[in-house]
């Protein structure tokens, strides 16, 4: 009697045991991990609204761009990480080069990212779009002598021009763009007189550009936007003073448009949790979420439609380049080598 007794606890018990490993991979599908080399202030609001809305649990890993990269490499198949969301079209295209990555379509990320914002055979999808412009010293120079790039390598400009080293993954996609639309002899001929303009040694972050300019050890730089925005609304009143200092110009409005890149996302070739990794996107990419990121990150929402912030608008409308931003990576390779050749240390 004793035994009968106990089968039904057994039949129980067998079943629990069979439907464990179930129970459990439900339960991890509800999870997307991320890689980050955006700061974990300017994403993480979104992330936790996204898990509030879904009840998908998001892990973030933080860190430097190329250092992902190769921890993706690395890892190889066992990676944890299901999103990459990095910086630069020039990143996203080595990630994508490297076999990290794999497609992740949908039509509701190829109606939300413009064609040119994005893989074309959608590894990954930008977005927040910034720009790489020309800020100068108001008291030092009148806006009328500014035009394009092309127009810092001409003699005026010598010994007046601040910029970051040729290592930098923007300056790289910079002269990639340049690559792109003027070809290789006149990205070379460009690249002699500007490099010949530096007032120094190319040393620094973008914010340290800016302040060079309002110190007076230069008189024009070349910087991404969203750093302007930053000082602007920084803490520290010495920022603030430096930004306050400079204005900024929009280059090559009569031709081809300001360079401009991305910070984007892809789902990654290792993803245990693509299907959510894509979800994600897609909310990053939703206007409410598009309107606060590009916010938060003073840079230009991808999706059409949305309009930037106070601030942005208050710089004017600017005319971008619309090369497909694949092309700067694509164009990486040679675009250093070209700097190479400039002496672009």
């Amino acid at each position: 009697m004793n035994r009968i007794r106990h089968w039904p606890m057994i039949r129980i018990l067998t079943l629990l045991a069979m439907l464990l490993p179930a129970l459990v991979a439900c339960s991890k599908s509800e999870t997307v991990n991320i890689y980050s080399a955006r700061q974990e202030s300017l994403i993480k609001p979104l992330l936790d609204r996204f898990t509030s809305e879904t009840g998908i649990e998001v892990n973030l890993v933080t860190g430097a761009g190329d250092a992902l990269l190769a921890r993706l490499s690395s890892e190889g198949r066992n990676s944890p990480a299901d999103l990459l969301l990095t910086s630069d079209a020039g990143n996203l295209y080595r990630a994508q080069e490297a076999g990290v990555l794999q497609p992740a379509i949908s039509a509701e990320l190829e109606a939300a990212v413009p064609e040119h914002l994005r893989s074309p055979e959608g590894y990954w999808y930008g977005l927040s779009l910034r720009a790489r412009v020309i800020v100068y010293a108001r008291d030092r120079v009148n806006p009328d002598q500014l035009s394009s790039y092309q127009a810092l390598a001409e003699p005026q400009w010598e010994g007046r021009i601040c910029v970051r080293s040729s290592a930098n993954i923007y300056n790289q996609s910079l002269v990639a763009g340049m690559l792109a639309s003027e070809g290789v002899e006149a990205t070379d001929q460009w690249l002699q007189g500007f490099v010949g303009n530096f007032a120094r040694p190319p040393q620094g972050g973008d914010r340290d550009q800016i302040k060079a300019v309002a110190a007076g050890q230069c008189d024009v730089a070349l910087v991404n936007s969203y750093y302007l925005g930053a000082m602007l609304q920084s803490p520290e009143p010495e920022e603030r003073a430096a930004a306050t200092r400079v204005e900024l110009f929009w280059p090559n409005q009569e031709g081809r448009g300001t360079h401009v890149n991305i910070s984007g996302a892809g789902v990654t070739q290792a993803a245990k949790h693509p299907e959510q990794a894509r979800r994600l996107i897609e909310f990053l990419l939703r206007e409410e979420s598009q309107r606060w990121y590009a916010e938060s990150n003073n840079e230009y929402p991808v999706r059409p439609g949305v309009a930037p912030s106070e601030l942005l608008l208050s710089w004017g409308s600017f005319k971008a380049d619309m090369i497909n931003v694949s092309e700067l990576g694509r164009l990486n390779a040679a675009a250093v080598m070209a700097m190479d050749r400039a002496n672009w240390k």
